[in-house]
């Protein structure tokens, strides 16, 4: 067994690799449906089922939560994105039936899951990856530790590292490394967009590291999906339209879109007090069909088909010149082509996001684009080109690399686990 896990929990999915008698990393492996993945959906499906006369509250993650959202026809709680949540202060529990469960608590629900879904007994020691910045408005690093701490040692973990994302990103990619360099990681997540910028060097024992520069923001693949959404789904929605107010016409507040186009405040919106609101506004909206509409796709819990439609098209502009949304739930019909030009106009604002952050990491390392080695690109957001196209034209494609965007951070994370002295690499 190995002494210890690396544990990339991310906003999307979920990788866990261990270390084998050969001092290599072995991702840990899931088969469903007959079919065999390195990473778990990081999302959990809550339903109620009557076990001896008595009701019980049961769950599930990653494949099997997504088949029993579907085989219960939305009679069920499905939460995805929930990382999202984990350095939010604003977010206290969610009332999954008549139990409120806090972050850590659904953390910890998802990861014994993923334990059993495994068929392998987890270790002790634990290194998992975390953002440079966390996902949210105001987000608080210290009780975003404190929650993760909580989960992991509710599931048996005792000993617990915590080590940027991009941090781990780079260690895996100096492996192959053949001379000194200078590298720049950019780890594109679903919540957040790390960089770190460390110098790698050969020394007797390994790999000399030494940090220049870690920076972040939370904004990464899920902004660009909540573009999608408001540009071609949230119209259907009631986006645009008005509603009457004290003898006043008035826009339906966007506050309302902004929430259904974010996948973990989507998970809990049909419990909160947004939909009594729009229950409301249903009684003096100049269209409610529209707003009926959004209540239906609320009731109907269709967050996953609309994030498996935005995942689609977006692969689509990937690997073409336009997409098509095709999204076919709660009453709603929407079939919309998308130019690339079209999508990469609408995450302009997160493209130069993303160009700031990297300018601070440089200015903190005290580099221009001229002394950094090499580009590691990594993250699923990492395959959309206008993302690629904006780190070659900067550092020129000869610089770029990448490569194993879903398992690079679980990797480099054990190795790291097998390092004589992991604190010098924790966050």
């Amino acid at each position: 067994m190995s002494l210890s896990i690396g544990l990339d929990f991310g906003t999307t999915n979920t990788v866990a690799t261990t270390m084998n008698a050969d001092g290599q990393s072995d991702t840990i492996k899931y088969t469903h449906g007959g079919e065999t993945f390195d990473s778990l959906r990081s999302v959990l499906c809550f339903w109620q089922t009557h076990d001896e006369d008595v009701l019980r509250t049961k769950v599930e993650a990653g494949p099997w939560a997504i088949e029993e959202f579907l085989d219960l026809a939305g009679e069920c709680r499905f939460i995805q994105s929930f990382k999202t949540f984990a350095a939010s202060a604003l977010f206290t529990d969610t009332l999954i039936y008549s139990r409120r469960l806090k972050f850590e608590e659904l953390l910890a629900a998802f990861l014994r899951q993923a334990r059993a879904h495994s068929g392998a007994d987890f270790p002790k020691r634990v290194v998992i990856g975390r953002p440079v910045k966390f996902a949210g408005n105001m987000p608080d690093d210290v009780l975003a530790h404190t929650r993760y701490e909580a989960a992991l040692r509710s599931v048996g973990f005792e000993e617990i590292h915590h080590v940027y994302e991009p941090v781990a990103a780079a260690f895996f990619y100096a492996q192959r490394l053949n001379d000194d360099a200078t590298i720049l990681v950019a780890d594109f997540g679903g919540g957040t967009s790390d960089f770190s910028i460390v110098r790698f060097s050969a020394a007797p024992d390994g790999l000399d590291y030494k940090p220049l520069a870690h920076t972040g923001l939370g904004v990464a693949g899920d902004a660009f999906d909540s573009r999608i959404i408001d540009q071609v789904v949230a119209p259907a929605f009631g986006k645009g339209s008005e509603y009457l107010s004290w003898g006043k016409v008035l826009p339906v507040p966007n506050g309302y879109f902004s929430k259904f186009s974010r996948w973990h405040e989507l998970s809990i919106m049909r419990h909160s007090r947004d939909y009594r609101e729009l229950q409301q506004l249903l009684r003096t909206s100049f269209q409610p069909d529209l707003i009926q509409a959004f209540i239906a796709f609320l009731d109907a819990d269709a967050g996953y088909a609309m994030n498996r439609a935005v995942s689609d098209a977006k692969m689509q502009l990937s690997n073409k010149d336009e997409g098509t949304l095709s999204l076919h739930v709660a009453g709603v019909d929407i079939e919309h082509t998308i130019k690339r030009a079209e999508f990469e106009a609408w995450i302009a604002p997160e493209l130069a996001e993303i160009g700031a952050c990297v300018d601070r990491a440089l200015i903190e390392a005290g580099l221009t684009e001229s002394g950094i080695d090499r580009v590691f690109l990594t993250g699923g957001s990492s395959l959309v080109p206008a993302v690629r196209a904006q780190f070659e034209a900067r550092f020129g494609a000869a610089k770029i690399e990448t490569g194993d965007q879903l398992v690079s951070i679980a990797n480099g994370l054990a190795l790291i686990a097998r390092e004589r002295d992991i604190s010098r690499w924790e966050a």
